[in-house]
């Protein structure tokens, strides 16, 4: 007990002192996680948005692996990077093994199934409600997948940031093609598995109070978005 309360008082202290080097982590995990979701949502909105409105054979098989892939093991998705961006690899000459890009990437595949499958559920469920209208008002094609998007825009807040709490508390991915290096890739999940293994108990706890703080930002922004969305939003 004297040990978690010593550990715990001491990652107040970093967190209520911003400490230089947890301000550094933090700083690099939002980074590396927003830049995942990011371009995860560039990628996976428009595809699920297609998938949900698309009559085209295979379709149903593409849904049931896209569904499969949210749950892709971090590791797995982390030892191919690795290969792909190793010396030997196909890509080893972008040098970008062990560096936040290849951080990003990783996180990026794992956060884009998440977006095409929630994306695709919500779009097809607004699509069975509406069709039989967009019909009759003559709309169709792009219209009618732009009107479905502005239509679900609330649920697909949601949707993002359910990408976003997948990326930030990601470890094996990051770790295996990051390296977790001082200074250059290490990120807040990589940081409390080190410190905790080194006995530094205060600085990983500190890191899991902030990363326990900003699930509970997550979870209440999409609360706050589902509550307050305009009653003719889809959700």
């Amino acid at each position: 007990m004297s040990d978690f309360t010593t550990a715990f008082t001491s990652a107040i202290g970093l967190i209520a002192g911003f400490d230089t080097s947890l301000i550094e982590i933090i700083g690099l995990s939002l980074r590396v996680s927003l830049s995942a979701v990011i371009i995860g949502t560039i990628i996976g909105l428009p595809l699920g948005a297609a998938i949900a409105v698309g009559r085209f054979p295979g379709r149903e098989l593409l849904i049931i692996v896209v569904n499969a892939f949210m749950g892709l093991p971090p590791v797995v998705v982390g030892l191919i990077v690795y290969l792909q961006l190793s010396k030997s690899g196909p890509f080893g000459w972008l040098q970008i093994l062990y560096t936040p890009t290849a951080m990003i990437i990783a996180q990026m595949i794992l956060v884009t199934p998440i977006v095409i499958a929630l994306t695709r559920q919500f779009i097809e469920d607004a699509n069975a409600d509406y069709d039989e209208a967009l019909r009759s008002l003559g709309v169709h094609g792009w219209a009618k997948l732009v009107t479905l998007i502005t239509e679900v825009r609330y649920s697909l807040v949601t949707v993002v940031l359910a990408a976003f709490g997948r990326a930030i508390a990601e470890v094996g991915a990051v770790i295996i093609v990051g390296g977790n290096i001082n200074h250059v890739t290490r990120v807040m999940t990589t940081s409390i598995t080190l410190e905790t293994s080194k006995g530094n108990l205060g600085l990983a706890l500190a890191l899991g109070v902030v990363l326990m703080l900003l699930a509970l930002a997550v979870n209440a922004v999409a609360a706050t978005v589902r509550r307050f969305a305009p009653k003719a939003a889809y959700a």
